[in-house]
């Protein structure tokens, strides 16, 4: 079962108490999974179709609840879909003008009826936008693998993206909306945003799931960062040990190391043996051993001494580096 199936799959044992709650999920459901058939002569019915026998239920068990509404249920085989079970709810005509204006998606006026909008309290409490957001991704949302991306999205049409972006929008959340085909796609890319959705929605299950893999993410790209880091400052550590070895090595050919104070030749003969070791190394193996700051700045001085004789075959370049060749170094 894929992780969105797994959110739907809790979200439907999520039953809205109120009677303001119902309605906003029944206005989501009815914007995502519905559709208007005309009859002519002003009639029209309400049908509902979904794949899911579990969302079918819901709707049927909400009509009957809070509209007392007895929809009649259908099932057909839809051949383009692989022979999938098609669960089909078609609301009486005398009963599809009066859901459509309680919904608030129709108006009675002198002229007839008219869209409108989303239940007023969807808008204004928490617990019905919850439910409207919730009804939503049930009818047309999904939601990618936390282990892959951050990505959870609702496919809207005749457009409803204005309210569900409201919605998110009343509730601390960023959307942003896409066209794709014929169809308005509201998405969300952040991580926190998802997470938001998912507690806003009530699928804790499926946040605490995210949470961890957030964080076990988190923590192996730190590592990897701290890896990188420390492969890079390794590199660093050796090019520059090679270099200056090399740089010791072509002077003592040149004029040996006799010439140079004894602190800074005990430096230089170390260099030449150990070019991959640290500052720190170095500094343990002289005779008095000392920190990495005294190692740093002995070995400005060796290589400035190195890099002012003009003789010296490969010169080492140490750039605003301060030293006295001819006395003692500390």
């Amino acid at each position: 079962m894929s992780f969105s199936s797994r959110v739907k799959e809790e979200l439907l044992r999520v039953v809205p108490e109120k009677h303001c709650c119902m309605l906003s999920e029944l206005s989501a459901l009815t914007q995502t999974c519905a559709s208007l058939r005309l009859m002519g002569g002003g009639r029209a019915r309400v049908i509902y179709e979904t794949e899911n026998p579990a969302l079918a239920k819901r709707i049927f068990l909400l009509l009957k609840r809070r509209m007392e509404i007895t929809p009649l249920l259908e099932f057909n085989r839809h051949k383009r879909l692989g022979g999938r079970r098609l669960s089909i709810l078609t609301v009486p005509e005398a009963e599809s003008t009066r859901l459509l204006v309680a919904l608030r998606m129709l108006q009675e006026s002198e002229g007839g009826t008219v869209f409108k909008g989303v239940p007023r309290a969807a808008l204004t409490r928490r617990c019905c936008r919850a439910a409207f957001v919730r009804a939503a991704f049930l009818g047309a949302g999904s939601v990618t693998s936390p282990d892959q991306e951050y990505h959870l999205e609702f496919v809207t049409t005749g457009g409803h993206a204005d309210a569900l972006m409201k919605m998110l929008e009343k509730s601390g959340i960023q959307p942003r909306v896409t066209k794709r085909r014929d169809t308005d796609v509201v998405y969300l890319r952040r991580g926190d945003d998802v997470v938001s959705c998912l507690a806003l929605m009530g699928a804790h299950g499926a946040l605490l799931d995210m949470e961890n893999t957030r964080i076990s993410r988190d923590a192996r790209n730190q590592a990897n960062r701290a890896r990188n880091c420390d492969e890079a400052n390794l590199k660093k550590q050796l090019s520059t040990g090679e270099k200056q070895a090399r740089a010791i090595t072509a002077y003592s050919l040149a004029h040996s190391l006799g010439g140079l104070p004894p602190l800074l030749q005990e430096l230089g003969r170390i260099r030449m043996l150990h070019p991959e070791a640290s500052l720190e190394e170095l500094g343990q193996m002289l005779a008095k051993p000392i920190g990495k700051s005294g190692v740093n700045h002995r070995m400005r001085a060796l290589m400035t001494c190195i890099s002012n004789d003009a003789s010296t075959e490969e010169p080492e370049e140490a750039g605003d580096q301060g030293g006295d060749c001819q006395g003692g170094a500390p």
